[in-house]
């Protein structure tokens, strides 16, 4: 799967297309092998070529690695300081001579930094490193091969049938991205001329399914700086091994080295304090990593934030009562912890792997869990629970978040057809089928009739040849009786593997021929939630138009319309919002209609269609979709608005006339939600609509309150197009390294006239602001707005001729009456200018000390004030255990009664069913077979033979 140029020892003339031309690896040389030896491996060229070369044999080296990150090779953590992309996929560099910089390799090509340093090169992230010459008059290549722009045809492991439009048919690679998350680069996005787009692969497994006829430039590589394939000089790895845990925001951790060994990890990761000492056998919580993966650590009672190496650092596991977590599954790693805690009985082997809910916390420790779906309870280690959601974290906004990963589901995709690769009369039969060999196919079952329905890897002909578009070989089949309406294991009919390939002249067929349209598969997928992720939406049409059921929902709860605004298929949601009887009240299992998907997913053009489709029942109508909420009271406009969508936003309000200050459970309003999560569009666009800047949420919190509460959402930079305003202000405030984004709003909220109150534990949100400068600096904005006379409604003596300077005195007044702050800077452990040095953060709020506390509870890492006593229990309700009060003896698991486990749910089957063609030969190199000349019209030649002197062996090269 990774990504090769010629090396070293290249000696193929232009067999890969020309240096800097890349090719992938797709078959890994083994002893015993008659057309790739060990220590050989087969490259497919993006040009088409594909042979084999060497990676050690004879100790020659073919070939030069310029891309791993097909393989799934990352650097967790790791920033590169030249895209800012987070988390570097494929081969690292680190600048030698300054501190904590690091490149990805497609910037370490494009010259960003001083060419004149040297870089130390990381293959993966348990490499040594190789440190590595100055760039500069190194030897810089372009890369060509099937990068962005590059005009593809169809190649070596094509299996995709008639999707590019036929044998020769062009695309266009609009987009190089990763496979889910199991790679990065290693598939290609291609529109074809034909009109349809789908992804293919390049890398991905080995695989490579185009070849280029116009190669696209890929970026530049310094061609003596990349490690070359076979030599293992940074396969080690490092003396210190990478620490195998990793830490999150919100982790509870323990120093748990020995001081001395604190010591000596603390060089070049913080240095150390002699103060950091007193901290060794305490709790702590992870405030931020690093991007050089140290942890930030802030411990209760303590004002200074400690850069600790992770090495010597341990997560602890503390829980609270009202906390959701999950059994392990490992029986006998539970029989084990169990000992002394709680004990085992058999009965409990039903409840692992299963969510319960933390009812008591024993003082040593131990829990007393309650199983959600029945009720039971066990008093457990802790060790064998996860912790699936802290009680202090705020549900609701997770829950309407796009990065709501807890119902992810996983697209439409093709993959090869798969399991018809077996030897019998049945598999020849099935591959015939898939290949559209109508007359193989007629002609066994000729003299066959009975096995028309046969199966080959639980699929039949006539499901394949539906899938690849044979429609000659499909009315072949049925009309010699095949089964129109089976299905495989999952549940899978001839009409969705129709719709997984989307064939819609094939779909016509079949629905003449009696196939059942609304037939579900296991997962309760229609043919018509499969067509809705398609394009061109053919299929949807052929299935609108012989009366397919709109309506239903698949084990998600969602409809066609949902996955069709999902996948911003335009067209696809304009033909089902045409058809007949579409209900858009449906709720999937998050409680989304259409509209709120819509919403949440940013979808514009969505919005405007249902809004025209319910605008011509009445426009009371659509005022009351528009404005309907889900059970934790968030209605569309709130669910855009947290999730940043600006556009959505004003169609929202403008066209759908949605209430710009309607509130949640919460009490919170659409434009408190974007403040919460640093959206400036999001926040300009509600402010110029004219929402309540005023406005405060359950705890009395307005937006500045929010605005540090939330300060960890802060990250992202702001659109200079989309938020003008604040754009300004982001670059006035240039000069801060830190928190920028949350210092941008707060000038911006205090220019729009958002004032300093209290909440209602009576705190400002001034009084979390420790540096004096920066809360000069806000309420400098605050003067530079023009005083406007305070609205009639608002002024006390019922009159505007208030003083002007009112508008602003607010704030002002709140800087002098709250504690007169001096600047309480904090040091970093080796008392340099840091993260917390008040002239670089200027804010840090402590949630156990120091004056007013922020609410913790509602910190996206959800964090706990831990200085505030788990609440008591509320009356338990029937089946229930009331936990034992303080000094009774904590209960065994010996009363427990067994309950048989739920059966686990069907994943969502995202895969088209499989189809495997017959694989295009391979030129070749090497051969290991001895002297035998190759018979006329193999596809492979020889340069060298293995062994003794003579002509390549005949063999076709095998996959792995």
């Amino acid at each position: 799967g990774i990504r090769v140029v010629r090396g070293p020892d290249w000696i193929w003339q232009n067999q890969d297309g020309g240096e800097g031309h890349v090719g992938t690896v797709c078959e890994i040389g083994r002893s015993g092998s008659a057309h790739s030896p060990e220590k050989t491996v087969v490259v497919n060229w993006d040009s088409g070529h594909r042979t084999n070369y060497r990676v050690g044999y004879q100790g020659q080296y073919d070939l030069i690695i310029v891309d791993n990150a097909q393989i799934g090779v990352k650097h967790p953590n790791i920033i590169c300081d030249g895209c800012s992309k987070v988390g570097i996929a494929g081969i690292r560099f680190r600048c030698a001579q300054c501190s904590n910089f690091d490149l990805c390799s497609a910037c370490y090509g494009s010259d960003i930094h001083d060419l004149d340093h040297s870089f130390i090169r990381y293959q993966t992230s348990n490499s040594v490193g190789v440190r590595l010459p100055p760039r500069e008059n190194s030897v810089k290549i372009e890369l060509k091969g099937i990068f962005v722009g590059a005009k593809v045809v169809r190649g070596a492991d094509w299996e995709w049938g008639q999707q590019d439009g036929g044998e020769g048919k062009t695309g266009r690679v609009m987009e190089i991205r990763g496979w889910d998350n199991e790679s990065c680069r290693s598939v290609a996005n291609v529109s074809w001329v034909s009109g349809s787009i789908n992804v293919y692969r390049l890398g991905h497994q080995g695989n490579v399914d185009l070849k280029y006829l116009q190669p696209a430039s890929g970026g530049w590589y310094y061609r003596d700086h990349m490690p070359v394939l076979g030599q293992m000089d940074e396969q080690q790895p490092a003396a210190v091994p990478a620490a195998t845990t990793t830490f999150s925001v919100g982790d509870r951790v323990k120093i748990f080295t020995e001081l001395e060994t604190l010591k000596k990890l603390q060089k070049g990761h913080g240095g150390w304090n002699p103060r950091m000492a007193h901290f060794v056998s305490k709790i702590g919580i992870v405030h931020r990593v690093t991007d050089k993966g140290d942890i930030r650590v802030q411990y209760d009672g303590c004002t200074n934030r400690w850069t600790i190496h992770p090495a010597a650092l341990v997560k602890v596991y503390v829980y609270n009562v009202g906390d959701l977590v999950t059994i392990i599954n490992d029986m006998a790693k539970v029989k084990q912890l169990q000992k002394g805690h709680g004990e085992w009985i058999d009965t409990m082997k039903h409840a692992l792997g299963k969510t319960g809910k933390v009812i008591k916390v024993y003082d040593d420790g131990d829990l007393r869990i309650q199983e959600l779906d029945n009720g039971l309870t066990w008093t457990l280690n802790p060790k064998c629970v996860r912790l699936e959601r802290s009680s202090g974290v705020n549900v609701a906004e997770r829950s309407n978040s796009m990065m709501d990963l807890s119902h992810q589901r996983i697209d439409h995709v093709m993959l090869p057809l798969s399991g018809l690769s077996g030897s019998s009369a049945a598999d020849r039969l099935v591959r015939d089928a898939a290949q559209g060999k109508l007359e193989s196919v007629q002609f066994y079952l000729n003299n066959h009739p009975e096995q028309v329905d046969v199966m080959s890897g639980g699929k039949t002909c006539l499901q394949v040849a539906a899938h690849q578009g044979h429609i000659n070989l499909v009315r072949y089949l049925l009309s010699v009786g095949a089964n129109v309406n089976m299905v495989d294991k999952e549940g899978d009919s001839t009409l969705h593997y129709a719709a997984f390939g989307n064939q819609p002249e094939v779909m016509r067929v079949l629905l003449d021929h009696g196939a059942d349209i609304n037939i579900l598969n296991v997962t309760h997928c229609s043919a018509l939630h499969i067509s809705a992720h398609k394009k061109p939406p053919h299929c949807v049409k052929v299935l609108l138009e012989f009366g397919a059921d709109v309506n239903i929902q698949d084990s998600y709860g969602d409809t066609a319309l949902h996955d069709a605004i999902g996948k911003e298929n335009s067209e696809v949601v304009d033909l089902l919002c045409n058809a007949q009887n579409l209900n858009l009240n449906i709720r999937n299992k998050r409680g989304f209609n259409a509209l709120h998907h819509a919403a949440l997913k940013g979808n514009s053009h969505g919005i405007l269609r249902i809004l025209q489709l319910v605008r011509q029942t009445s426009v009371q109508a659509m005022v009351d979709l528009v404005n309907l909420k889900k059970e934790d009271g968030f209605a569309p406009l709130h669910l855009a608005a947290l999730n940043g969508h600006a556009k959505v936003v004003e169609v929202l309000v403008k066209d759908g006339q949605a209430h710009i200050d309607i509130r949640n459970n919460r009490r919170q309003t659409p434009f408190l939600l974007a403040v919460s999560q640093g959206h400036a569009a999001a926040i300009e666009t509600l402010i110029d609509l004219g929402c309540d800047i005023l406005a405060k949420d359950e705890d009395g919190d307005n937006a500045m309150h929010l605005c540090i509460i939330k300060k960890s959402n802060l990250i992202q930079d702001v659109p200079q197009l989309e938020a003008p305003k604040m754009w300004d202000i982001y670059l006035e405030l240039s000069h801060i390294t830190e928190n920028r984004l949350m210092y941008t709003i707060l000038c911006f909220l205090a220019k729009m006239g958002c004032r300093s109150e209290p909440n209602y534990k009576g705190t400002h949100f001034f009084d979390w602001i420790t540096d004096k400068n920066m809360r000069d600096l806000i309420v400098g904005y605050e003067v530079q707005r023009r005083p406007l006379p305070i609205p009639a409604e608002r002024n006390l003596a019922g009159s505007s001729d208030a003083n002007p300077d009112q508008v602003y005195s607010n704030m002002s007044q709140a800087l002098t009456t709250s504690g007169g702050a001096t600047d309480n800077s904090q040091c970093s452990n080796d008392q340099v200018v840091s993260e917390s040095s008040s002239q670089s953060t200027g804010v840090d709020v402590d949630p156990t000390s120091g004056p007013p506390s922020t609410p913790a509870r509602r910190h996206r890492a959800g964090n706990r004030d831990t200085s505030t006593p788990s609440p008591q229990l509320a009356a338990q309700p029937e089946g229930e255990e009331v936990p034992p009060a303080h000094g009774v003896p904590k209960r065994n698991n010996t009363d427990a009664r067994s309950t048989p486990p739920l059966p686990p749910p069907n994943r969502f089957r995202t895969v088209s069913p499989p189809v495997v063609h017959d694989l295009p030969g391979a030129s070749n190199n090497l051969s290991a077979a001895g002297s035998a000349e190759p018979s006329v019209g193999t596809a492979f030649h020889s340069n060298l033979t293995v062994g003794e002197p003579g002509r390549a062996s005949a063999a076709s090269p095998s996959r792995m």
